[in-house]
């Protein structure tokens, strides 16, 4: 059996070291993705508070480049929470991308096996954001699912933007994205990019929390991955994701 524990510590371990692994030891090595999430559900018990979700890997590209077959979830916690303007740190960096997605605020609650009318009807608003992920793995790209499911899907700082007025309605599968960096265009794409549409993204999560015990709770901020590919950053820099009429969301690194 899997030290689902052993795992979690670990994880933790190299999270707030800044150290990372080339993968977890064989005794805590999660087997599948069930135990991927049951370590990643544990690691809640080191990081403390969650406020939502993220999706990695929600689009083909993504998949290839991480070598899995489908998104992952991964928690996002309250202590890697930043705003609009903030300075983040910037020492720990190992992934050095920043990602601009769009996130969904349930209002809520979501049964399990809820049909996608309810998923939808369940969700309060839209936000636009960033998120600035990074693994605890070395090569992250070659450690599989499971072990990408244990380090939280790659989950770390997270920037939460301005909720969309008039939300409902929007065609976010079109919807036009970019990030620039410094003043200077780095990536354009839009919503197709995420499983073709971020609301598709929301119901396959809604979809499969239910088989690792968790469901999607009001309150809870969904964030469906990210919309361009995603760019490099590093100390210093200056980052500002353009949702066109919707707004931005701009923030630093620290030097």
């Amino acid at each position: 059996m899997t030290d689902i524990d052993a795992a979690a510590d670990l994880v933790w371990k190299a999270w707030t070291s800044g150290d990372r692994m080339e993968t977890l030891p064989e005794h805590a090595r999660p087997r599948d993705l069930a135990e991927g999430m049951a370590a990643q559900l544990r690691l809640a018990e080191h990081a403390g508070a969650s406020y939502g979700w993220k999706l990695a890997a929600t689009s083909a590209a993504g998949q290839a480049h991480i070598g899995v077959d489908g998104p992952l979830p991964g928690l996002l916690f309250d202590r890697f929470r930043h705003q609009p303007g903030d300075r983040l740190p910037s020492a720990d960096l190992h992934m050095r991308v920043a990602e601009a997605e769009f996130a969904f605020r349930m209002a809520a609650d979501v049964p399990a096996g809820a049909p996608a009318a309810d998923v939808l009807a369940a969700v309060g608003g839209l936000h636009l954001a960033v998120e600035v992920p990074d693994s605890r793995f070395t090569r992250f790209e070659t450690v599989g699912a499971a072990q990408l499911a244990a380090d939280c899907a790659c989950a770390s700082r997270f920037v939460l933007g301005p909720a969309v007025p008039d939300w409902r309605g929007l065609d976010l599968s079109t919807w036009g994205t970019a990030l620039w960096i410094n003043g200077a265009e780095a990536a354009r794409g839009s919503g197709g990019n995420v499983l073709g549409d971020p609301y598709a993204a929301l119901l396959r999560l809604a979809a499969e929390l239910p088989a690792y015990g968790r469901t999607l709770r009001a309150g809870e901020v969904i964030t469906t991955g990210t919309t361009t590919t995603p760019v490099p950053i590093g100390p210093g820099d200056e980052v500002r994701a353009d949702f066109g009429e919707l707004g931005e969301v701009s923030f630093s690194f620290a030097a």
